[in-house]
This record gives structure tokens, C-alpha cells and sequence, in this order.
């Protein structure tokens, strides 16, 4: 497995996030986003998924040996195997992007032992 320094990883998720930030403005300005309850209480649109999995895609190919814990992908227990993790949330602010508030962002993080090593966080319409 190769060994990335914190900052490949930081520089990787920034631009993932990035991107990821397009995928959110678009569906932001969407007059026909879907939106519907994953659980009682707890809506969810298709550009969470969108985002979602547009991240896991482009994180997982560039590093397959990390493992994955998304709000909005069933979580395996699998990444307790792994060195290090991404842990997502592809719109944290799900509600607020729901009634066009522009207050909503996209977090992404890489842990290992249980201890953050690197993060973004966008806001893309600010």
C-alpha cells in the first residue's frame, strides 16, 4: 500500500470537494430536486446522493486502501480495517439546502487512529 503524506490527502480532498461543490450548485438551482425521508425526520435530496457519489468514486480510485464512512452510505464496519478513512457528509445542512438557504456545506475528512488528519469543508455558493 503506498504511504501518503497529509498533505497528498489534503490536497486530494480539496480538489474532490471542489468539484463536489459544482454537483451541489447544480442541484441548488434545480427546480425538480427530488427530496425524500431516509428515515423519519431525516430528508435527503438527490444531489446528498449526487455528491455522494460523485466523492466516492473519485476518492476510493485514488486512494483504494482507505475506507469510507458516508452519512448517506450504509455503513459496513469494513473501514475499521483500514489505516485510514474518509469520513463524509456530502451536504451537511441537508434542510437548509431543502428551503434554498445557502447555508448548507460539503465535509470531507481523511482520518487514522481515530484522529483527524485532514479536512475541507466548502461552502460552494459562498
Amino acid at each position: 500500500m503506498p504511504v501518503f503524506s497529509y498533505q497528498d490527502d489534503l490536497e486530494l480532498i480539496k480538489q474532490a470537494v471542489t468539484q463536489a461543490g459544482v454537483i451541489a450548485c447544480d442541484g441548488f438551482n434545480s427546480t425538480e430536486t427530488e427530496v425524500w425521508d431516509k428515515e423519519i425526520g431525516h430528508p435527503v435530496t438527490e444531489t446528498d446522493i449526487a455528491v455522494n457519489d460523485f466523492l466516492f468514486q473519485t476518492l476510493t480510485q485514488a486512494r483504494p486502501d482507505y475506507g469510507w464512512l458516508s452519512e448517506e452510505t450504509k455503513d459496513d464496519d469494513s473501514r475499521h480495517k483500514k489505516t485510514r478513512s474518509f469520513v463524509i457528509d456530502p451536504i451537511d445542512g441537508t434542510r437548509a439546502f431543502i428551503e434554498g438557504s445557502p447555508n448548507f456545506m460539503i465535509s470531507v475528512a481523511v482520518i487514522e487512529a481515530g484522529e483527524t488528519i485532514a479536512a475541507a469543508l466548502l461552502n460552494p455558493l459562498k
